[in-house]
């Protein structure tokens, strides 16, 4: 379940401000919390050191994601808040529903929702709740990756590579 709240975009902040970090074979999942309720998870450098589940909620969220990472079709069941525009929000709810092992195209998104293939892009680069909110499934309609995390190379690209070799795409 997605619910709106203003938040600002993927920062990188204190550990102090993570609930727990989780590795996993292409980085160090930092997840943040508030209240009862995940808002962001973010990657962070293969060598960050890991730290434990603070609360109940943190050790939940990584048990759902080891168990991704073991079952790539597991289907994730958290308490979501997020902020965005309803653009945005919109796009988060259609890149929710493609099923894993499959991808879609910004352009296929964008004539579903009406929009525009960049104004997709982009709110898939503002996704805080990524592999959760699966942007990586979301490809260029040539069948190139497009983008990841605001990025067009590099350590981000690599990352959705591994999901999406992960996820037999």
């Amino acid at each position: 379940m997605i619910m709106s709240k203003s938040k600002a975009n993927l920062t990188m902040q204190p550990s102090a401000d993570y609930q727990a970090k989780l590795a996993t074979p292409f980085a160090v999942l930092g997840l943040r919390i508030d209240e009862d309720w995940l808002t962001d998870i973010e990657y962070l450098p293969i060598d960050t050191p890991t730290l434990a589940p603070q609360n109940i909620l943190a050790r939940e969220i990584c048990d759902q994601l080891q168990a991704y990472l073991t079952d790539p079709r597991f289907i994730f069941d958290l308490s979501m808040h997020i902020g965005g525009t309803i653009h945005q929000r919109r796009v988060w709810r259609t890149i929710q529903d493609i099923p894993s092992g499959t991808t879609r195209s910004y352009a296929d998104i964008a004539a579903q929702l009406h929009s525009a293939p960049r104004a997709v892009g982009q709110a898939c680069g503002a996704n805080r709740l990524p592999i959760i909110i699966p942007c990586h499934r979301v490809i260029a309609k040539s069948g190139g990756l497009g983008g990841f995390m605001n990025a067009s190379d590099g350590i981000p690209l690599a990352i959705k590579r591994w999901l999406l070799h992960h996820e037999r795409v």
